[in-house]
């Protein structure tokens, strides 16, 4: 495959935010959301977890790295960053602007530029309605605060979303390939 159409996408998000889930979930294939019993395990040293797809009939590889291996993630350049945190751990939403998106104008600007942003909701399905939860207007207001380019939501472990949302991340990481780049011009868009 052309390397020009080789993608890098960097998880970045506290331990036990649902970064690991969500990529088993998308090793499922097309029927992510439809498949039966327990995800499977995916290791630290099988990354980076790759798929490959068809887009605006072209080929594209698309490599995912999740940071739960912390001494390595500083290296990588990543071309699309996504910004995950727990909807249900305020902590984890705190920590997006304060420590996620600081390391990605700490490590991975380029040119002036930081690369394109995502913030990503994860554990949709264990929402519950009480005092302090994180709704999903609050989290696209902090995403349009960082210039993220896209805010979504999804559960990994219902698989409620989750074509959706790789259908957003996959359109957002071809851009990166093009002249324009994937950089939205205006602001946040919310999936």
């Amino acid at each position: 495959m052309d390397d020009s159409r080789t993608v890098s996408i960097l998880l970045l998000g506290d331990p036990g935010c649902g970064k690991s889930t969500l990529l088993s979930r998308l090793s499922q294939g097309q029927h992510a959301p439809k498949v039966p019993g327990p995800l499977p395990t995916l290791h630290d040293l099988d990354q980076p977890f790759i798929f490959e797809i068809s887009m605006y009939n072209r080929p594209y590889r698309f490599e995912f790295y999740d940071t739960s291996c912390p001494e390595n993630y500083t290296l990588l350049q990543p071309d699309f960053v996504i910004l995950c945190f727990d909807v249900t751990d305020r902590r984890s939403l705190t920590n997006v602007p304060q420590v996620w998106r600081k390391d990605v104008t700490r490590y991975y600007r380029r040119d002036g530029d930081d690369p394109p942003l995502m913030m990503l909701g994860l554990k949709r399905d264990a929402r519950v309605e009480e005092d302090g939860v994180i709704y999903p207007q609050e989290g696209y207001r902090i995403a349009q605060e960082m210039r993220c380019d896209r805010y979504a939501e999804c559960s990994a472990a219902t698989g409620e979303l989750i074509s959706e949302v790789f259908e957003d991340i996959a359109r957002t990481a071809a851009k990166t390939k093009t002249d324009a780049g994937g950089l939205t011009q205006g602001g946040c868009v919310l999936m």
